[in-house]
């Protein structure tokens, strides 16, 4: 009896210390400060939608700037250092293995990451937790599954409260001339998120979670928001948002909405030569290899 309720007084401490952590090392997880991310994106326009214009100057930065945390959005530092020494693998093999290909799949998945930084850090100096959906892909080549970005922000975590919030976007990319309409598309998108598909998403992550450690949530938060009526009324956010080369965007804007939506809020962030970037993004991620620390 005395064993069973250390033990569980343990995995109390070790839970209560592992969300500690996660709020003191945050910006560490993926290997840049947030507060540098929230200069990228100025709004321009507040209403009836938001219009963020990414600057050249910004974007010349981000291969530099971006590709190991982008590479860490796929694999943690550990998780190739011990493959590589399992298998006598390289490095940049492994992360070949992961990262999509050039295409549309490439591009989605950087509008995603974009959008999961914009969020975050629009949050700030609130930590946001969120899972790196992009770890949990069973195919490289094509785009992880369920809602597209969904985060947590929880002030007072490991304690639900009232402060807490959901956030969940639909993220469409267009990079080059074509028919697709990336604003209408992620309006009609993020209607299926209100309905069923973020819940959906929060228990598939939760099965998740129970198989694997799937990094920067874990199940207590997931269940925070599976089990809402258990806890204080927690804020949802829904965004439909649309990312879109700056040299196409003009024609683009004609699918934003006059008027302000009731229960979602649209996004439209214009990025200089985007098919260009997210190339050199992802090239930079694919030379991102982990530097193995020297034993003093």
């Amino acid at each position: 009896m005395i064993c069973v309720w250390y033990a569980a007084m343990g995995v109390g401490w070790l839970r209560l210390n592992k969300a500690q952590n996660w709020m003191a090392d945050y910006v560490d997880d993926l290997g840049f400060e947030l507060e540098t991310a929230l200069a990228w994106f100025p709004h321009v326009v507040e209403e009836p939608y938001v219009l963020v214009k990414v600057d050249a100057e910004h974007v010349a930065a981000w291969s530099g700037a971006l590709g190991v945390a982008v590479r860490r959005c796929y694999l943690s530092d550990e998780l190739i250092l011990v493959r590589a020494g399992d298998l006598g693998a390289e490095p940049k093999d492994i992360i070949a293995a992961a990262l999509p290909d050039p295409g549309s799949t490439m591009s989605g998945d950087f509008g995603e990451i974009l959008v999961f930084f914009y969020q975050a850090s629009r949050e700030l100096p609130q930590a946001v937790f969120g899972p790196r959906k992009w770890r949990l892909k069973q195919d490289r080549t094509k785009p992880a599954p369920h809602s597209d970005v969904v985060q947590f922000v929880l002030p007072h975590w490991p304690t639900p409260s009232g402060d807490d919030a959901l956030l969940c976007s639909e993220v469409k990319t267009k990079a080059t001339n074509g028919t697709f309409k990336p604003i209408k598309e992620a309006i009609k998108d993020s209607e299926k998120d209100r309905i069923s598909r973020l819940a959906k998403t929060l228990v598939w992550l939760r099965e998740k979670a129970l198989l694997q450690d799937i990094d920067g949530v874990d199940i207590a938060m997931l269940e925070r928001f599976i089990r809402a009526t258990d806890h204080p009324a927690a804020l949802r956010r829904f965004r439909a948002i649309a990312v879109i080369s700056s040299n196409i965007i003009d024609q683009q804007l004609g699918d934003a909405p006059t008027e302000i939506p009731d229960d979602y809020t649209v996004v439209v962030i214009s990025v200089p030569e985007l098919k260009a970037t997210y190339e050199s993004v992802f090239e930079a991620a694919r030379q991102a290899v982990p530097v193995v620390a020297e034993e003093t």
